[in-house]
């Protein structure tokens, strides 16, 4: 056999094994590479996991492996002196719902891209009338939020649900889930802090004081000067006062407008927020163009609600959308120099719509288990339904908004339907999508509360059967019984027409009917019952929040390594639809269906759900307008209902007789285990008025008008057995 010059016959049949041996090698070597990517993914995975559960809120490093540690403090703190509603508790117990400590100190301080002011700003501020820090416990407690001390994720002691966000190398101070949906309720001296459950606090006057501080500080040269060098000393974002000065100006101008556009003729109190409102508000603040908002002007002008000066002062390029963080700023600057009150209030009635249906903040147990959300089942659980919930959630708690136009075309500009031609949005947020992802899976775990019968007084069990059966005939029908304890839950949201539960409707009513401007959301295509729906000029808000949602959890993080932010962003995406066990489907219940001309219809409607852990999430309604579990069981009074306006004094109860409360008291956490629900009267707490517009106690009478009262006792014997 022939052979090369210079090579034996044994040497070439030797060459093809050199070869195959040298890819045995690089297979191996691929092998190893893979196997340690794998190892290094999963000891990661490991580590930040420990790290992220390593707070129980003891002082102790060791106190996780010492017996029971889910009954450990969780950093709670103590209120061992009267607040303003006289509420004091030298002790504090988390019942059991399935978390431990590590579990619920994760909940409280996990950032989800909230950015309300600079933290350096938040640490330092002062009111300038006292001279007190505005984060002291005292003041925040007065606002209903829960103090805490410090721990190991929460060196700085902030109240439950407050944390640092960082974003594009900036700490900033915001909510987490925590801020709304933990829960305390006292009872002689005992705190029961219950995870998930409705927060007691009071939001909007909260946002209202912390402006007010703002612009004292601002308009008093020597608490100026004194915030100046305080936040300087502590050596955080800030190296020059002259930056301390334009950011607190800029953020007091952002907290003022927000104050501005979301003024609502119904006040809060405690409890209670109108979320939706003032996400979509956000929303419309973002999207709107500058060729639309001088349209807006325009019309003002002709409607003599503005003068010529006044637009030409404030008119920008007409090309420029209003989508960048620094524009925005400049427009509320713009619009808080020039334009007077009068004609800022115009503005706002032009581009946004009145928050004025707050409702009560749902429970969160058993949420990933659920079909449909919301009050009124607004959002779908299914797909990547849950991401977008609490993506719109963020977005209403100050999450930052840098939206741009950009050249081009993005994947994530493709994936949320914006096309395959350029300019394309760029939805850059402080979202963290990613850990929105991580705080949803956590819920699955999470169970409601039990009637702690060694703190409240025991449960009459000689009531609790004959309670069963009066619910198995007036309530079973929408509220099923459910195993809470079950991995395998299922939880079918019920829904009732507005025209058969006869509730307020305005919370309902507004999601529908609520529109705005679309700006840059206009002919792109969103989702509805009853098919998609393309978007013109003018859109329903729930159509425009559906859209602008899903467009910023499809865009990648801006505030991680291009390769980290990809890894997560694609980790995000699907797990979010394979893990996602809630697959999509019809609703249930006595309803108007979605149709093509009225796609939004199906959301006149309330949701009614599993009434386990029932007991500890008052006030009740939907618009938390009863203050216990045995006021709902009462009709309201009819003569009221006659006379809804608030114009009209509180009818007089005839004597023998019991309805609803026309007016009581909230804000105390103390529980009143007899008519289960917390105290509403012998103390000068928030007035709830509920012939206020959206505050109604009506509807929800099944059964009101026929029971005894030894009946409503039986019935609520065994509500607190759930």
């Amino acid at each position: 056999m022939p052979t090369e010059p210079g090579k034996s016959l044994q040497s070439a049949d030797n060459e093809p094994p050199k070869k195959s041996g040298w890819k045995r090698r690089w297979h191996k070597i691929v092998i190893r590479l893979i196997l340690l990517a794998i190892v290094l993914v999963i000891l990661n995975s490991t580590i930040t996991r420990i790290y992220d559960y390593w707070d129980v809120g003891s002082g102790s490093w060791f106190s996780r492996f010492r017996g029971n540690t889910w009954n450990l403090q969780r950093g709670a703190a103590i209120v061992n002196h009267p607040n303003q509603f006289g509420d004091q508790y030298s002790s504090v117990r988390y019942l059991w719902q399935g978390w431990s400590p590590a579990d619920s100190l994760w909940f409280y301080t996990t950032t989800q891209g909230s950015d309300l002011l600079p933290y350096d700003f938040f640490m330092e501020l002062r009111d300038p009338a006292t001279g007190k820090l505005f984060r002291s416990e005292d003041n925040l407690y007065y606002y209903g939020y829960l103090p805490q001390t410090s721990t190991r994720h929460n060196p700085d002691a902030l109240p439950v649900g407050f944390a640092k966000d960082t974003y594009i190398g900036k700490d900033y101070l915001g909510f987490t889930c925590a801020a709304c949906h933990t829960a305390q309720v006292n009872y002689k001296g005992v705190a029961m802090r219950i995870d998930g459950g409705p927060a007691g606090s009071d939001l909007d006057s909260m946002l209202q004081k912390l402006a007010g501080v703002m612009r004292a500080t601002l308009d008093d040269k020597t608490a100026l000067a004194s915030f100046e060098k305080r936040v300087l000393d502590r050596g955080g974002d800030y190296s020059k006062a002259k930056d301390v000065d334009a950011d607190l100006e800029n953020f007091t101008r952002r907290l003022t407008m927000y104050e501005i556009v979301n003024r609502s003729p119904t006040r809060y109190g405690y409890y209670r927020l109108d979320a939706f409102g003032r996400i979509y508000n956000r929303v419309l603040e973002h999207i709107v163009t500058q060729d639309q908002l001088n349209e807006a002007m325009e019309d003002l002008v002709k409607e003599g609600k503005l003068t010529q000066q006044e637009l030409d002062a404030l008119r920008q390029d007409k090309n420029t959308s209003i989508l960048t963080g620094k524009q925005r700023d400049h427009l509320v600057f713009r619009l808080s120099q020039v334009l007077p009150l009068k004609a800022q209030l115009e503005l706002r009635n032009k581009l946004f719509n009145p928050p004025d249906a707050p409702v009560s903040y749902p429970f969160l147990w058993d949420v990933p288990q659920h079909d449909y959300v919301q009050w009124n089942g607004i959002v779908p659980n299914a797909g990547l339904g849950p991401i977008g919930r609490n993506a719109g959630e963020v977005i209403g708690v100050f999450a930052t908004l840098d939206w741009s136009q950009q050249p081009g075309i993005s994947l994530s500009s493709v994936i949320s339907g914006q096309g395959w031609s350029g300019p394309h949005i760029d939805y850059k947020s402080s979202v963290n999508v990613h850990n929105l992802r991580r705080l949803e899976y956590h819920l699955n775990s999470l169970m409601s509360p039990k009637w702690p019968g060694d703190i409240l007084p025991s449960i009459d069990q000689s009531r609790v059967h004959r309670g069963e059966l009066l619910f198995s005939q007036f309530c079973a029908s929408c509220h099923t019984t459910i195993d809470s304890t079950s991995p395998k839950r299922r939880v079918v949201a019920e829904m009732t027409s507005l025209k058969n539960v006869r509730t307020d409707p305005k919370m309902a009513v507004n999601s529908v009917k609520y529109d705005g401007l679309s700006g840059i959301l206009r002919n792109q295509y969103t989702t509805s019952g009853a098919g998609p729906i393309l978007i013109d000029q003018r859109a329903p808000v729930a159509a425009l929040l559906t859209k602008a949602t899903l467009s910023v959890v499809t865009t990648p993080s801006p505030n991680k390594s291009v390769i980290r932010s990809f890894l997560d962003w694609a980790d995000d995406l699907i797990t979010s639809f394979l893990d996602n066990d809630i697959k999509p489907s019809i609703k249930r219940g006595n309803y108007e269906p979605d149709t093509t001309a009225d796609p939004f219809v199906s959301l006149l409607s309330y949701k009614a759900r599993s009434l386990n852990g029932i007991w500890a999430t008052a006030p009740y309604l939907h618009n938390g307008s009863v203050p216990s579990l045995y006021d709902l069981l009462l009709p309201p009074n009819p003569e009221d209902a006659k006379n809804p306006s608030a114009a009209v004094e509180c009818r007089p109860v005839p004597a023998g007789v019991e309805y609803r409360p026309c007016k009581f008291m909230v804000g105390s956490r103390e529980f009143d285990p007899g008519k289960v629900g917390l105290k509403s009267a012998g103390y000068d707490g928030f007035v709830f008025n509920t012939k206020l517009p959206g505050n109604s106690n009506a509807g929800h009478e099944y059964g009101t008008k026929v029971l005894t009262r030894e009946q409503r006792l039986d019935l609520l014997e065994y509500l607190k057995t759930l």
